[in-house]
């Protein structure tokens, strides 16, 4: 979905306000776009993009952890990727400040080496700005040998 109305309000309601039914909904629409569908049956694994722990705390909950579980409950892996640092919004910066904002934000779990090794991981998250955020996590991943990562998201902001 493009990241105008009526989804910028739904998706703020849904990350800002506690109204995790939302992601049912979305994880729907997510699946009916073409190629998706057969795209979640491929992967190996969905992994969330992780929230930093001042995040996490803010919201209660992380909301692309939610819409992964909607997406497929047991090739959900969420302890795979880490958020080392609190990062500023991603949303809130220009464009040319968001790759330095996510880089070295992500890790790989040092228990998850192994068994992410040669694996087709798809991302999850709720809205893509620039791609940053979803470029910082494929590459930690790639360095961890996952052999193909593919990303997902709900909303897309215009480039």
């Amino acid at each position: 979905m493009s990241y105008g109305w009526p989804w910028a309000s739904l998706i703020a309601q849904f990350k800002f306000q506690n109204q995790t039914g939302w992601a049912r909904h979305f994880a729907i629409l997510m699946k009916s776009a073409p190629f998706v569908a057969d795209a979640i049956e491929h992967a190996d694994a969905l992994i969330p993009i992780p929230l930093s722990f001042k995040r996490l705390s803010e919201r209660g909950f992380n909301q692309s952890l939610v819409l992964s579980q909607q997406l497929s409950a047991h090739k959900t892996q969420f302890h795979s990727l880490l958020r080392l640092r609190h990062t500023a919004a991603q949303s809130t910066l220009p464009r040319n400040e968001r790759l330095t904002n996510v880089k070295d934000a992500f890790a790989v779990a040092p228990n998850e080496f192994a068994k992410l090794r040669g694996q087709r991981i798809m991302l999850i998250d709720d809205v893509m700005t620039s791609g940053a955020t979803l470029n910082a996590a494929a590459e930690v991943l790639k360095q961890a040998g996952v052999v193909c990562v593919s990303a997902l998201v709900f909303a897309r902001t215009p480039a």
